[in-house]
C-alpha cells in the first residue's frame, strides 16, 4: 500500500495540478485530453490497487489488539489519501471530458 500511497503523493497529485489551467483551443484540450486518458489509465489503476489493499487492512479492524490499534489510526490517514485523489481523479476527468465537448460545440457553431 505504500507503493500507491508513495505514487499518488510523488506524482499522481503532481500531475493532477498539472492539468487544472485547461488550454483555450480545442486543438491544444484534445492534445491535453488524451495526455489525461494516458496518465487516467495509469492513476485509476493506482486507486483500485489502494481500494483492494484496503479492504484486505480491513480484516485487522476486527483485532483490539494495542498493536492493531496503532496501525488503525495510519489506516483511516491512507484510506482519506486515497479517496481524496481517487475523487480528485474523478473531477478532473469529468472536467476534461465537459470543457472537450464545450469546445467542440463551439467549434461547430462557427
Amino acid at each position: 500500500f505504500s507503493q500507491v500511497i508513495s505514487w499518488i503523493e510523488n506524482v499522481g497529485r503532481k500531475r493532477l495540478k498539472e492539468m487544472i489551467n485547461l488550454e483555450d483551443s480545442l486543438e491544444t484540450l484534445l492534445q491535453t485530453q488524451k495526455q489525461f486518458r494516458e496518465f487516467d489509465l495509469v492513476a485509476s489503476d493506482y486507486c483500485r490497487r489502494g481500494q483492494d489493499a484496503l479492504k484486505k487492512m480491513d480484516q485487522w479492524e476486527e483485532f483490539s489488539s494495542v498493536d492493531v490499534g496503532s496501525y488503525k489510526g495510519k489506516l483511516q490517514t491512507y484510506r482519506d489519501q486515497l479517496e481524496e485523489f481517487c475523487t480528485q481523479l474523478d473531477e478532473s476527468r469529468h472536467r476534461v471530458c465537459e470543457t472537450v465537448r464545450l469546445y467542440e460545440f463551439f467549434d461547430k457553431v462557427r
